[in-house]
């Protein structure tokens, strides 16, 4: 195979980011034709198909957008390249990479992310969200710097990490008031007794003590939803279909932005939030600085 011919590659990679040839046209101040045929080029070069046609349009194929990944890649970092070469007599800010689980309240993740972009060396946060796995996979060839997660890591996973308890909060049931007024009769924790309920999914750290607290006190609610995403059981609980538990440290922000009530404690059941880093001791002062501001957090 010929080497890599960078010109086609990056005229491949404008179509695909465009989502035409006209489109990639206008941005690259060619004809149509032309790149048409350095596509071919590229095809020819690399023996495989990376566009089919679709109707009046392209649409990459599978080795299509497994290239266009490593071409956005590529062209990312040059296009960092370029500003490091362009301003490299400005104070550059320096990138921080922060993966979150999918079961962290994305509230409090940014109540305890937020003081960083106030640090004196300026910072340039790169937020990525996931299950806790895929992001310490990440961590593990060193494109994450820290991971924030409703659980430690987990032992049987082969990274060389270590575990930071930033702090931990009860549980608190929350409700629209047309949903609770429906069980006006019923007082705390009964009230959820058949009720429905939207269940936090196994991703959530509190899951199974939610399910043996409700055990204890013979509570069976009706689950109608199972959710991995904080944000989406929220939405639903704001949509009324069903009471659901949330960090009572944000009781408040929860109540506020889902216009819902808090009906009461689940004292038998918290949730904690971990800093998990490749660092025995924490010293980055990005970390310290989100530390900090966790303990002011969960000392409110």
């Amino acid at each position: 195979m010929n080497n890599l011919n960078f010109k086609h590659l990056r005229y491949f990679w404008m179509v695909g980011k465009t989502g035409s040839i006209a489109r990639a046209s206008e941005q690259l101040y060619l004809s149509p034709q032309s790149i048409s045929v350095q596509l071919g080029d590229l095809e020819n070069s690399l023996g495989v198909q990376l566009f089919r046609k679709v109707g009046r349009g392209l649409e990459l194929t599978d080795m299509g957008r497994r290239v266009f990944s490593y071409a956005d890649e590529i062209f990312s970092l040059g296009n960092e390249l370029l500003e490091v070469a362009q301003l490299q007599q400005v104070r550059k800010s320096i990138p921080f990479r922060i993966g979150i689980t999918d079961s962290v309240p994305k509230s409090l993740a940014y109540r305890v992310i937020e003081p960083v972009l106030h640090m004196d060396e300026p910072i340039r946060l790169i937020c990525r969200e996931g299950k806790l796995a895929d992001l310490l996979s990440e961590m593990s060839v060193n494109q994450i710097d820290l991971v924030i997660a409703d659980r430690p890591m987990p032992s049987n996973l082969n990274v060389r990490a270590y575990n930071h308890l930033l702090g931990e909060s009860k549980l608190a049931i929350f409700a629209t008031k047309n949903l609770i007024d429906t069980q006006s009769e019923k007082s705390f924790p009964k009230v959820l007794h058949n009720a429905p309920f939207l269940m936090p999914g196994e991703d959530f750290a509190f899951q199974k003590k939610l399910l043996s607290w409700m055990e204890s006190k013979k509570i069976y609610p009706n689950v109608v939803g199972e959710f991995d995403d904080s944000a989406l059981l929220k939405s639903f609980g704001q949509a009324g279909a069903g009471f659901f538990a949330g960090s009572d440290i944000i009781a408040d922000y929860i109540c506020r932005q889902y216009e819902v009530e808090r009906l009461g404690q689940v004292e038998a059941v918290t949730e904690q939030l971990y800093a998990i880093t490749t660092e025995r001791r924490l010293t980055h002062p990005a970390v310290v600085s989100i530390v900090k501001a966790t303990a002011e957090v969960f000392s409110d």
